[in-house]
C-alpha cells in the first residue's frame, strides 16, 4: 500500500460517535491501530478503513471496510491443561485394541488436535491411527493390532491449543504396556467331551438330511430325546446312516452312561476355564461387531452379544490359540464364513458362549463351541469343529465335522 495513505483519515476507530485516539503503523501489508488509552470493558468498537486507502500505484481500496467489536474483560490467557489420559500414565495389561482418550481442562481447538499434536509410539515408531476430537475429549483410534507384553507412549504436544488460542505449556507424555502373552495362551482342556463332535444334555434334534463326521453324545436325557437321526440300536450305542461314527445317551447299556457323565462334566470344566481367563488381549471388539474383520491370536471378551454379519478372518499358526469370550448370544449371517489363515486349526479355536450360539443358513464356522444353552444351525450350514452345548443341538440338513 501506499504509506501516505494509511492514516488517522482512513483508518480510524470510534465508540459510538466518538473517535478513539491512538497510533496507526504500516508494516509487511499490515496496519495496526493502537489506542493510546485502554478501551472501555463491555464497550463496543467500530473499526473503519475508507477508499481513501490506496496501493502503490494509486489504485484506491475497492470498498470501505467496517468491523464493530466489544471489549471484554475476562480475556482467556491460561493455558490449557491435560485433566486425564486413558490408558493412565505406567498402566499395564492394556488391551491391544485399546480406544486411547483425551480430555482437555476446556474446550480445545479441533484443528488443533490432530495427527501431529496427539501420537502413540511403540519406542521411535509411530502408530497408525485416527485422531478425533469432541467437546474436551481427543480420540485416538489404531488402524492396526497392538503387540503383545510391549511397551507405548503417548505423545501430546504443544501444538494443541484452545478457542483463544493458548497452548499447552508442554509436551506430555504417557507410557503403558499392554497385555497378552508372547508365548500363547495354552488351550482350553476338554477332557473326554473331546470324544464328541456333538455333546448336549437335553436334546438333539435333526431335520434330515445331515451328514456328520464323529461321535455324538447325549446325557442325563434319553435316546428318545435324539431325533431326526433315524437310530438303529446296538448294545451301549446306536447307528444312523447320516452319522459317520456312534451315537450315545444316558439310557444306553453300560459303560456309555458313565462316559456320558463324565463327558459332560468335562464340558463343563472346559466352559469355566474358557470363561475364566483373566487379562483380555482384547475387549469389546468392533463393539460386538465383528464382521470382516482378521482375528489374530489371543484372548477376546465381550459383555454383549456378538454378531458376524461379514465374513471374518481367523489368522496364525498351528500352534496359536484363540479363545472367545461371550457373555450373550452368538449370531452368524446366513451364507457368511468364518475362514481360516495361516495354518491356523479349528481344534485351537475355543467359543464360549454364555447365551445361544446360531448360525444362519449356509453358513460355515469353525472351532469349539462351549454353549451355557442351545446351539443351532439352520438350514445347510457347515461346521468345522465341536458343538458342546449344556442344553441341546438343532440341527437343519448340516454338515458336521470334527476338527483337525
Amino acid at each position: 500500500m501506499n504509506t501516505t495513505t494509511i492514516n488517522s483519515t482512513s483508518m480510524t476507530l470510534k465508540k459510538g460517535d466518538a473517535a478513539v485516539p491512538g497510533a496507526i503503523v504500516y508494516e509487511d501489508l499490515m496496519a495496526s491501530f493502537t489506542p493510546t488509552e485502554p478501551m472501555e470493558f463491555s464497550g463496543l468498537y467500530t473499526l473503519n478503513v475508507s477508499t481513501e486507502a490506496a496501493s502503490a500505484t494509486g489504485k484506491a481500496l475497492e470498498k470501505a471496510f467496517k468491523s464493530s467489536f466489544t471489549v471484554s474483560d475476562n480475556l482467556d490467557v491460561t493455558a490449557p491443561t491435560i485433566i486425564s489420559t486413558d490408558p493412565t500414565n505406567d498402566a499395564i495389561n492394556v488391551v491391544r485394541n485399546k480406544i486411547v482418550s483425551v480430555i482437555f481442562s476446556e474446550e480445545m481447538d479441533p484443528t488443533t488436535i490432530n495427527s501431529t499434536t496427539l501420537m502413540v509410539k511403540q519406542a521411535a515408531n509411530v502408530v497408525v491411527g485416527t485422531v478425533s476430537y469432541s467437546g474436551t475429549t481427543a480420540k485416538f483410534v489404531t488402524s492396526t493390532i497392538l503387540l503383545a507384553q510391549t511397551p507405548y507412549s503417548i505423545t501430546i504436544t504443544t501444538g494443541a491449543k484452545d478457542l483463544a488460542g493458548n497452548a499447552l505449556v508442554t509436551n506430555t507424555v504417557v507410557d503403558f504396556t499392554t497385555t497378552g502373552s508372547i508365548s500363547g495362551l495354552a488351550v482350553v482342556d476338554l477332557g473326554s467331551s473331546e470324544n464328541y463332535v456333538i455333546l448336549a444334555k437335553t436334546a438333539i434334534n435333526n431335520n434330515p438330511t445331515s451328514a456328520i463326521k464323529g461321535d455324538l453324545g447325549l446325557s442325563p436325557a434319553a435316546t428318545s430325546y435324539i431325533t431326526g437321526l433315524s437310530l438303529t440300536d446296538f448294545t451301549g450305542y446306536a447307528t444312523s446312516a447320516q452319522v459317520t461314527g456312534k451315537v450315545f445317551a444316558a439310557d444306553m447299556a453300560s459303560p456309555t452312561s458313565t462316559n456320558l457323565t463324565s463327558a459332560v462334566e468335562n464340558m463343563i470344566t472346559a466352559y469355566n476355564d474358557a470363561a475364566g481367563r483373566s487379562i483380555p488381549d482384547f475387549l469389546e471388539l468392533g463393539t460386538g461387531n465383528i464382521g470382516g474383520k482378521t482375528l489374530v491370536a489371543g484372548l477376546y471378551k465381550w459383555n454383549s452379544t456378538v454378531t458376524i454379519p461379514a465374513d471374518i478372518t481367523i489368522s496364525g499358526s498351528a500352534d496359536d490359540v484363540w479363545i472367545f469370550q461371550i457373555s450373550g448370544d452368538l449370531s452368524m449371517a446366513a451364507s457368511k464364513s468364518v475362514i481360516l489363515e495361516g495354518g491356523a486349526k479349528a481344534s485351537n479355536i475355543f467359543w464360549q458362549v454364555a447365551g445361544e450360539a446360531t448360525f444362519g443358513a449356509t453358513s460355515h464356522f469353525e472351532g469349539v463351541i462351549l454353549s451355557m444353552t442351545r446351539i443351532t444351525f439352520q438350514t445347510g450350514a457347515t461346521f468345522n469343529g465341536r458343538a458342546l452345548a449344556q442344553t441341546a443341538v438343532i440341527l437343519d440338513g448340516n454338515k458336521i465335522d470334527e476338527p483337525k
